[in-house]
């Protein structure tokens, strides 16, 4: 639980954090949340190998927390804010932002002894606007641009919080799940209640941190915020170092000469490792903008070298390992395997689209949602995270309780049809939300209960495909690669990540100082996107469930 505290709560500030605090553009903090969430997922795979042949579970999962928590810690120090500066005619003008007349921010610029507001138009131009409400200067689509003067040691640093977490979270993630699973014997009935249990806190520390750090970042500082995480690593570090005896022999070291020995190396392997994923982000932070006009080649060609050893990672070792198993294995494995490929690709898909919640959906909440609750009080864009945890601790039951019911009944959707109905549901969720856009008031945003709708669909849409995946790909796999599959498993969850900092690119808006300078044109962007994406899932969601009797025969009656 605590340590979904940590990862979620820091989660739910990380794009804010990129795009306010250091103020990175929209493309750029996209494609580092990206990287990071991709990143996330791909270590645990090592970690998994390191903790069965040599450390424990147990010993990987404190070293983890400890690392994770160094991480968030050194997040707290971001130093000052960075300073906007905007570029047109060749000059360099500083932007300060302060309240318009209207009452709302708005950005400035001194020019020739005038203050001027930037107001970004729907082409693209840039109006600089008097007092008086005039637009004293129109500045075509590209000869206005705005950026920011950042520390690079603070730039630095955030980068290497980062790769600690990377690291740390390779050790935690997978190990914490052997360790729970190892309190119980194969055969007790209570090993499922034990899950049931353990992943109920895990949406419950998701719950809590995905409100109260995005608070505290806003009452008292971002240092704040990731504070809290820090510490909620720290409590799941103390619970099992002092756990008072109750773990001794489960989660222990290999029962090998050599584990101890090799323990120390592995640790300050694990330290000398933190340089790739700084260069990762580093790549990924200094990567040029794709090139209008050179297609898909030329936009692959232009991605930071983490795209490009995913994408081909991935494209050539699906149809690789599909070619193996064609060789290998019988008719009926080989068909289990490419139903297997085939749900791993709308698994990616589906991930792709519902990890715009860090991203692209925090983003619009942060600008085009009015956070009123009720008008009572009102939230910050990165609580509205907290409605997905939020409906899956209160849904959970009740799902499980339906698909045990249709069970009985010989109803159950098969493993395809429910992945379908994800996707669709997925897609449901961003048109939806396209439709609160038509709703907007005149201050171009939407009500909260909008946002809200397609958080509940897309929770819905969860608990049909998140439960089944990790059993379907061993169920699914031929024996003697279940290890390399699960390993596929993780890097499509990976690449989907990757992919979800992409499309979220595809939804940036033009920022000044961190500030939209043009509600209207950033909820049309919104809207068009989410859209385009929405459709698109739901369109592929139906296709799945076309095919869906013919992966369900491949899959010679896996459940």
């Amino acid at each position: 639980m605590w340590e979904r505290f940590g990862f979620y709560g820091m989660r739910a500030l990380l794009v804010l954090y990129l795009t306010q605090h250091f103020i990175f553009s929209d493309r750029v903090g996209s494609g580092m949340y990206g990287a990071y969430m991709s990143l996330v997922y791909l270590t645990p795979f090592i970690g998994g190998l390191l903790a069965d042949r040599y450390l424990g579970s147990k010993r990987a999962v404190k070293f983890g927390a400890l690392v994770m928590s160094a991480g968030y810690l050194m997040l707290c120090f971001g130093g000052e804010t960075a300073t906007p500066f905007a570029t047109y005619d060749g000059t360099r003008h500083e932007v300060t932002i302060a309240k318009t007349a209207a009452g709302t921010d708005g950005q400035f610029v001194v020019d020739a002894g005038q203050r001027l507001q930037i107001k970004g138009r729907e082409d693209g131009a840039v109006d600089l606007i008097a007092p008086d409400g005039t637009a004293v200067r129109t500045l075509p689509k590209g000869g206005f641009a705005s950026d920011a003067e950042r520390s690079p040691l603070y730039v630095g640093v955030m980068m290497l919080a980062l790769s600690l977490i990377v690291i740390g979270n390779g050790f935690f993630k997978p190990n914490i799940s052997t360790m729970v699973g190892s309190l119980y014997d194969k055969t007790d009935n209570r090993r499922d209640a034990g899950f049931t249990i353990f992943y109920m806190g895990i949406n419950l520390g998701s719950l809590a941190s995905q409100i109260l750090c995005p608070f505290l970042a806003v009452a008292f500082g971002w240092w704040a915020g990731f504070g809290l995480a820090a510490a909620g690593m720290l409590v799941a570090w103390a619970l099992i170092q002092f756990d008072g005896g109750k773990l001794d022999g489960y989660g222990e070291a290999p029962a090998s000469s050599t584990a101890r020995d090799r323990s120390r190396l592995i640790y300050l392997a694990s330290f000398a490792a933190v340089v790739i994923p700084w260069l990762l982000f580093s790549n990924t932070l200094n990567a040029p903008a794709p090139v209008a006009g050179e297609g898909i080649g030329g936009y692959l060609l232009a991605l930071p070298i983490l795209g490009k050893a995913l994408f081909v990672t991935f494209v050539i070792g699906l149809p690789a390992i599909l070619v193996w198993s064609y060789k290998a294995g019988s008719k009926a494995e080989f068909q289990m395997m490419v139903a297997a490929m085939v749900l791993i690709v709308f698994n990616v898909t589906f991930w792709t689209l519902f990890e715009q919640a860090g991203s692209s959906l925090t983003l619009f909440a942060d600008r085009n949602t009015n956070l009123s609750v009720f008008g009572l009080f009102s939230i910050s864009a990165g609580q509205t995270q907290f409605f997905n945890a939020l409906f899956i601790v209160l849904l959970a039951p009740l799902f499980s309780a339906m698909w045990i019911a249709l069970a009985k009944r010989g109803l159950e959707p098969g493993i395809p049809v429910k992945f379908g109905i994800a996707l669709v549901g997925v897609g449901a969720g961003f048109l939806f939300l396209v439709w609160g856009t038509s709703f907007a008031g005149p201050d171009f945003k939407v009500g909260l209960w909008w946002l809200a709708g397609l958080y509940l669909i897309h929770s819905m849409a969860e608990l049909c495909i998140s439960p089944v995946g990790l059993s379907m790909i061993t169920k699914l796999s031929i024996a003697r690669i279940v290890g390399m599959m699960m390993g596929v498993w993780f890097l499509s969850i990976s690449v989907a990540q990757y992919v979800g900092g992409i499309v979220a690119q595809f939804a940036s808006v033009e920022t000044v100082g961190g500030e939209v300078t043009n509600l209207s044109v950033s909820l049309s962007t919104y809207a068009g996107v989410f859209q385009t994406i929405g459709i698109a899932s739901a369109l592929i969601g139906g296709v799945l469930l076309l095919v869906s009797p013919l992966l369900k025969r491949w899959m010679h009656g896996v459940k």
